[in-house]
């Protein structure tokens, strides 16, 4: 099963990553946590873990993936460098971080002044994600740049699950409303995650968001904030996050049982 965290900048994707990631791992669910933000550079510390070395430099930058693309077979084939069937065990161990069960992947990372964009590593990213085959057993968790942008890479299409981290914003409401709708399009399921929730931007929160789809309310820790301040990794536990995992779970068992009811069919459905 392929999730993907997704939400404005700030909302605290990275956050409700590393809790589901953390919460999921403790319940015995084998957990691959894939950092596609290519500007964020704090999510190993959040976990606690090293840092990863990143793919996209392993593979010789921008310019190396560039002279791979140039001579793949077909033309444009990105299979050079992430080729179908790919399993996580096949990944350079050296871009793979691992603590308390769970093991972290960076796709790719801005480095330098004028490097150009992202593009390259969004596209890496689609690939990456597609050509991936996740067990039965495993869940991949993919923590997203902010906006939208990733729909635009077509990145959510290799998901099973889109969940929006809602933060008290109004520009926050109106990207999940949109995201919701760009879901819809690509029939895939989505779920809000409100975040930061306090008692009085609750009712104003649940005024603006689709309740049916709402599948945890995280509240605001003063813990949680400190530890991000810090760079320090996140240690708070918080019991709303269980709600969200059992939502997971429901949806892995469903995935799997339409899996070996029909092996080697990818079907989509809707609990």
């Amino acid at each position: 099963m392929k999730i993907i965290i997704c939400g404005k900048g700030g909302s605290g994707k990275s956050t409700i990553a590393t809790l589901t990631a953390r919460a999921l791992s403790q319940r015995g669910v084998k957990i691959f946590l894939v950092d596609a933000d290519e500007s964020n550079v704090g999510l190993h510390r959040l976990l606690g873990a090293g840092e990863p070395v990143v793919f996209l430099d392993k593979i010789g930058g921008k310019k190396g993936l560039g002279e791979k693309l140039k001579n793949a077979f077909p033309q444009g084939s990105t299979d050079v460098i992430v080729g179908p069937n790919s399993r996580t065990d096949d990944l350079p161990p050296e871009c793979v971080a691992e603590i308390d069960g769970i093991r972290l992947f960076s796709v790719g990372k801005i480095h330098q002044l004028n490097e150009g964009c992202a593009c390259p590593m969004g596209r890496l990213s689609k690939t990456f994600l597609s050509n991936l085959v996740i067990g039965p057993e495993e869940i991949l968790i993919i923590d997203a740049e902010a906006g939208i942008e990733h729909f635009g890479r077509g990145v959510d299409a290799a998901c099973d699950l889109i969940l929006v981290v809602v933060e008290p914003s109004f520009e926050s409401f109106l990207l999940a409303d949109k995201i919701k709708a760009m879901a819809r399009k690509a029939d895939i399921d989505v779920n809000f995650v409100l975040n930061k929730v306090e008692t009085r931007v609750e009712a104003f929160m649940n005024e603006h968001i689709d309740q049916d789809l709402v599948a945890a309310r995280i509240p605001a820790s003063d813990e949680i904030f400190m530890n991000s301040l810090q760079g320090k990794r996140i240690t708070a536990q918080p019991p709303e996050i269980l709600e969200l995992c059992e939502l997971v779970e429901a949806k892995k068992k469903a995935l799997n049982l339409i899996a070996a009811r029909t092996p080697g069919r990818l079907e989509r459905i809707r609990i």
